[in-house]
């Protein structure tokens, strides 16, 4: 039972005034929300009971309690490592760059785990293996991600595609059907032309998937199944360095999840590719 910090500091660019008050006041205070009726909690913020209602809803938590709940437990696991995340910084030294990529890689994925569903990593698994083809869709940075998840999943013969021009993601969505599925890939959740190529893709009966920033945004409410992750990115957002690894990281939790539940198939796959890839290697290939 954790993650509340988390969700709230995810979502704090995309709520109202009045529960940004309130969400500010548990980030800054949290070990003084614990505790606190929702009334208590509005009057110690200077947001309005509604705010803290709307605030729970906005986060994701079923009530109140189990955003206080959540808190609680982040408390008693502890906080982040000192520093927290960092941005770009002038001059910075060799050894703070190590440090500080390495921090924030590893605080997204830690941060990553306290928003993602397992209920929902469970559904995705689910569909991808019943699918007889699989779609990923990725502009820029993302679509590394669809080519890195195309490459996995072909592996286990898994038919998969990804497509670097954006023309042709549209193209090849509109020709899904129910048994394929699709996984929409956008850290803003906003991208239009995955957007575009998820709705053909719904509306062709195809099992829609998104992997995205924790929050609602156009992408989320399109796709059947959500994936969130968490990052670090703010203005400068190094080059979608965060965002990055967490994606990265929920492919290898399904193409691993998928591989498992027809493992001696899948090993058999993945032996067949890895002898043959040595054989060319051995010709000098």
């Amino acid at each position: 039972m954790n993650g509340g910090i988390v969700r709230l500091r995810e979502i704090l660019d995309d709520i109202t005034p009045s529960e940004r008050k309130v969400a500010d006041f548990i980030l800054q205070h949290p070990g003084e929300m614990i505790g606190l009726s929702i009334a208590e909690l509005s009057r110690r913020s200077g947001g309005s009971q509604a705010a803290v209602v709307r605030l729970c809803k906005s986060a994701g938590f079923k009530s109140y309690q189990e955003l206080m709940l959540k808190v609680a437990g982040d408390l008693q696991e502890g906080q982040e490592e000192p520093g927290g995340y960092q941005e770009i910084r002038p001059h910075d030294s060799v050894d703070a760059i190590i440090h500080n990529v390495t921090n924030n890689n590893i605080q997204s994925i830690r941060n990553t785990v306290k928003v993602l569903d397992k209920h929902m990593v469970e559904q995705a698994i689910e569909a991808l293996g019943r699918a007889e083809r699989i779609f990923f869709f990725g502009i820029g940075a993302s679509n590394l991600i669809a080519q890195d998840a195309q490459h996995k999943f072909l592996r286990i013969n898994k038919p998969s595609f990804s497509f670097a021009d954006p023309h042709l993601q549209l193209t090849s969505s509109v020709l899904l059907t129910e048994r394929d599925a699709a996984v929409g890939i956008s850290y803003s959740g906003k991208t239009d032309y995955v957007i575009s190529g998820m709705k053909a893709a719904k509306e062709a009966g195809a099992v829609t998937i998104c992997i995205t920033k924790y929050g609602n945004s156009p992408l989320s409410e399109i796709a059947d199944i959500q994936l969130y992750t968490s990052s670090t990115e703010n203005d400068i957002r190094s080059g979608a360095t965060a965002s990055r690894i967490t994606q990265l990281n929920i492919i290898d939790m399904l193409y691993l999840g998928v591989a498992s539940r027809s493992y001696d198939q899948s090993v058999d796959y993945l032996e067949k590719s890895r002898a043959m890839i040595n054989k060319t290697k051995q010709k000098g290939g």
